[in-house]
């Protein structure tokens, strides 16, 4: 069963805020082998929140049921990729995921901060050691955000 995507004023903004910080760091390299909490900071950051997912990219796909949404993600909507690779020493599948912005393209950090289409992340040359990212699927942002407070970033 598809998830059904109603959003209100709320999630609109919200989506905005996270889409919005996303592309200032654009071309960043401060989000290296963090691309779940670049997503998640997009979001938290941007609305003052604070949200709960999986410990890493894969973890929260599973969390969050991603492969029950397959078609096109909306804006907002955290897309998920299955790959592995080598971090601080420890292989493991840990993972890939994107902000969707709505338009085919997704914002995410990789080798830094970029906007790809959604489909072409599965093409990019992978870091040494590490599989190339398969989609999986995406998760709604009323998923993503289930659950959130409100928070003071510094």
């Amino acid at each position: 069963m598809e998830l059904e995507l109603k959003l209100d004023y709320d999630f609109d903004q919200k989506i905005e805020n996270a889409i919005t910080w996303a592309k200032e760091l654009l071309d960043s390299q401060e989000y290296p082998l963090r691309c779940l909490a670049f997503v998640e900071d997009a979001y938290e950051r941007s609305n003052g929140i604070e949200m709960w997912g999986g410990s890493d990219a894969r973890e929260s796909a599973e969390l969050y049921e991603a492969h029950k949404n397959t078609g096109n993600p909306p804006a907002g909507a955290f897309v998920f990729y299955s790959c592995s690779g080598l971090v601080e020493g420890e292989l493991k599948h840990w993972g890939h995921v994107a902000l969707s912005l709505g338009n085919g393209e997704a914002i995410h950090a990789w080798d830094k901060v970029r906007i790809d289409h959604y489909l072409e992340v599965c093409h990019l040359q992978a870091a040494p050691g590490w599989t190339k990212p398969e989609f999986i699927g995406w998760a709604p942002v009323q998923r993503v955000l289930a659950g959130m407070q409100k928070k003071q970033w510094d």
